[in-house]
């Protein structure tokens, strides 16, 4: 009875002594987690009070509607930049047009229509499509893209906002098909076998079932896309003529935000570098925006 007793009494000691380091171990990564987020957030905060500091200057003295309304960038005297929204706003919403819907069939076809071997296949060269540099894509667009248009349109210059849009397009492809085809994935098998089972065709499965139930993590894929799209730069700078004027048209020349932060950032001083600094911080409020509005209408539908 007593070594029975000392058992007893034993085995509650090693089990709380247990729970006691496991509780220990769960604090020290909750609060590496916590760190891990705070440094996140103090680096977004830090990086956006940067860039309004040193825009300031440029605002007192051109006044944000000046900024973002103007149709004339002149340093040292106009710094409109409406030309420059324009462009990226449109070689945007092209590259989303072109490659959003391809990009999801895409991972359609990888997850639920490939053989495995063929998937198996497909599923590596899309994931070397994300590797691939900018200025290779953008080397790629002034060698092929560029002259096609040129030939096929019969302009006088191949460097214009259509030229833009292919090369975003095909740039956003591997974002979109990998976050697409992963969220397909993580749908439940039994929402596929139960609409076979009820006699839907695949396709009727595909898109009428699995789609909408993958559409969060589509549209994240798209969210991740656009912001790839608005903030890519040596490869526009190197297919859209970066002519700082309005474009009428798919076949002008034209220069996005950040391709004009990135041409004269290097020369520009005093409230001309401010006003680069603004270009920034009209570029970070549109990303944040556009950001913010998909994902509410994502989770308004999801709802």
């Amino acid at each position: 009875m007593t070594i029975a007793n000392e058992q007893t009494l034993v085995q509650p000691t090693r089990s709380l002594s247990r729970r006691q380091k496991r509780d220990w171990r769960e604090d020290i990564f909750r609060s590496l987690f916590l760190t891990a987020a705070i440094l996140g957030v103090l680096s977004l905060a830090t990086i956006g009070y940067f860039i309004f500091l040193e825009g300031i200057p440029a605002i007192q003295e051109a006044g944000v509607t000046g900024i973002v309304t103007g149709s004339e960038w002149l340093p040292p005297a106009l710094y409109g930049i409406a030309p420059m929204i324009v462009a990226s706003l449109a070689s945007t919403a092209g590259a989303v047009v072109l490659g959003v819907p391809v990009a999801v069939l895409t991972a359609v076809f990888i997850a639920e229509i490939a053989p495995k071997w063929l998937a198996n296949i497909i599923r590596p060269a899309v994931e070397l499509l994300a590797g691939i540099p900018s200025v290779v894509y953008g080397f790629f667009g002034l060698v092929i893209i560029v002259p096609l248009i040129q030939d096929v349109f019969n302009v006088p210059a191949g460097n214009t906002l259509l030229a833009g849009i292919i090369v975003l397009a095909v740039m956003i492809l591997p974002t979109v098909i990998t976050v697409s085809e992963t969220s397909l994935r993580a749908v439940p098998k039994v929402y596929k076998e139960g609409s076979l089972a009820l006699g839907a065709s695949q396709m009727f499965t595909t898109f009428k079932l699995l789609l909408p139930a993958a559409r969060s993590g589509i549209m994240t894929g798209v969210i991740l896309g656009i912001a790839r799209a608005l903030g890519e730069t040596m490869a526009i700078i190197m297919v859209m003529g970066n002519a700082p004027a309005m474009p009428n048209g798919l076949l002008e020349s034209a220069r996005t935000l950040t391709a004009n932060i990135a041409l004269e950032m290097s020369y520009a001083s005093g409230v001309h570098a401010s006003a680069l600094y603004a270009t920034g911080i009209v570029l970070l409020v549109f990303i944040m925006v556009l950001n913010a509005a998909l994902l509410y209408l994502n989770r308004e539908k999801a709802r």
